[in-house]
């Protein structure tokens, strides 16, 4: 019997950045009522406020949510009527600029240069470094079309990994290629989360869009979790409903 529902977040659970729509937010208050829930997600804590905390129901019962940034660097849980930091696991200030320069090298020597871009394209999480190559506020439909395969990203991730040795590199919602440190991806994050919660790994389920090789959900798998690929929010709501019908 299954305790724990883990959850990728854009793609999964939402469009690309965008807040849970309410029959999701619904669905997980559902889920709640007889599971654990985790989302884990390479957004950062204001990113998960916008996008999950704030959007779930009054009768969502929070005490059993656990919300992992930064692809489970950190972690945030509800306590006293409010979400607050369990961890924080941060990159110091020589890694941070070794990796921005190499994104400046690997962004010319790919030749990936969209014609427009929306804000930052690269965002410091503390604990992660993530690149969105349209940028940080690009409209959904543009970023559906740039890379819809991954191919782009793929080819950018490769020519990374030459010049980062020693740090996780893994694609991650729309058009993002999430950094982090050697051996941080999401089956380290779960990892964390085990200890955390005392649920154990073959207790959880694991539900995500990139489950396949050189996607950040893929991890997930690799630790030998059970897991569900879906192709959208939509397809998460009828995954969660016969969770639910199976857990009651």
């Amino acid at each position: 019997m299954k305790q724990l529902v883990a959850f990728d977040l854009d793609g999964t659970l939402a469009e690309s950045k965008q807040p849970l729509g309410d029959p999701m937010g619904e669905a997980l208050a559902d889920l709640l009522d007889v599971a654990h829930v985790a989302v884990i997600s390479g957004g950062d804590w204001p990113q998960f406020d916008k996008q999950v905390a704030s959007r779930l129901p009054v009768r969502a019962d929070r005490s059993k949510l656990w919300l992992m940034p930064t692809t489970g660097t950190k972690l945030y849980t509800f306590k006293d009527g409010s979400w607050s930091p369990v961890y924080a696991e941060l990159f110091d200030d020589a890694t941070k600029a070794k990796i921005l320069e190499a994104f400046d090298a690997s962004l010319e020597a790919t030749g990936f240069v969209p014609e427009q871009t929306w804000g930052e394209r690269i965002e410091d999480r503390g604990s992660q470094i993530t690149f969105s190559a349209l940028g940080q506020q690009a409209p959904i439909d543009a970023k559906e079309h740039w890379d819809p395969r991954f191919e782009k990203r793929k080819v950018i991730q490769a020519d990374l990994k030459q010049r980062l040795p020693g740090l996780s590199i893994n694609m991650g919602g729309a058009t993002s290629i999430d950094i982090t440190r050697e051996g941080v991806d999401k089956a380290y994050g779960l990892k964390k989360l085990r200890d955390a919660s005392g649920i154990a790994l073959d207790a959880m389920i694991f539900i995500g869009d990139a489950i396949f090789p050189g996607g950040n959900d893929y991890p997930a798998k690799e630790l030998g979790l059970d897991t569900v690929r879906v192709r959208d929010p939509q397809e998460t709501l009828a995954v969660i409903a016969g969770i639910v019908a199976c857990l009651k």
